[in-house]
Order: C-alpha cells, then sequence, then structure tokens
C-alpha cells in the first residue's frame, strides 16, 4: 500500500476516533464536526509523521522520474531534430542531392540470389 493511501486512511481513521469521542457531549453537530476535524488535524501532525515523510519521499521520486523522462525525451527529439537538419543541410550545402553511392544505397534491396 503506498504511503498516500496509508496517511489518508490515518486521516480519516484520526477523524472518526475524535468524532466518536465528542459523539456523548452535548452539542451541535456542526460544531462537533469542526472540532472533530481541528483535534484531527492537530493530533495527524505529530501521529502520522512517519507516513507523511514517506509521502513526501515517494512524492518526490515520482517528479524525479517524470523530469528525467522528460529530459529523455526531449534530447531525442532533439537529437532526431538534429539528424534531419544536418541531412537537409548537408543536401542543400553542396548544390544537390545527398551521395546515394554508399551504403545507404544498399538498404531497402532484398538478398540476392
Amino acid at each position: 500500500m503506498s504511503a498516500a493511501a496509508k496517511y489518508t486512511l490515518g486521516r480519516i481513521g484520526l477523524f472518526v476516533v475524535v468524532m466518536l469521542a465528542l459523539w456523548p457531549v452535548d452539542m451541535d453537530i456542526f460544531l462537533k464536526l469542526i472540532l472533530a476535524l481541528l483535534f484531527s488535524a492537530a493530533v495527524s501532525f505529530f501521529l502520522l509523521k512517519g507516513v507523511r515523510d514517506q509521502m513526501a519521499e515517494e512524492m518526490a521520486a515520482a517528479a524525479e522520474r517524470r523530469r528525467s523522462e522528460k529530459e529523455r525525451l526531449r534530447s531525442a527529439l532533439a537529437g532526431e531534430d538534429q539528424a534531419e537538419a544536418d541531412t537537409v543541410s548537408g543536401g542543400q550545402a553542396d548544390g544537390g542531392t545527398p551521395d546515394q553511392s554508399g551504403p545507404s544505397a544498399e538498404q531497402g534491396r532484398g538478398p540476392s540470389s
């Protein structure tokens, strides 16, 4: 189970526990809900510190993976664009078409029989 799910379940659990503790108190239900929310937030700050830190580490690792994947894709696209630009400029630089006598001329031919 991910740390985010553990943290969420912990926060909900603390809210329910505090709400049940306030249930016998004679006051308005909305006031009980607000007090339960405030008390559970304060208690979770201390009790769920470890899980919150784990969740932050998981989120940072996921952000780093996305960042590195984005950089990898950008470099791959830049490499293709650069190779394409070299091919186009190479053909125009000598005033003609690129030389077709090299290994690329052999591509596309099937095995000789």
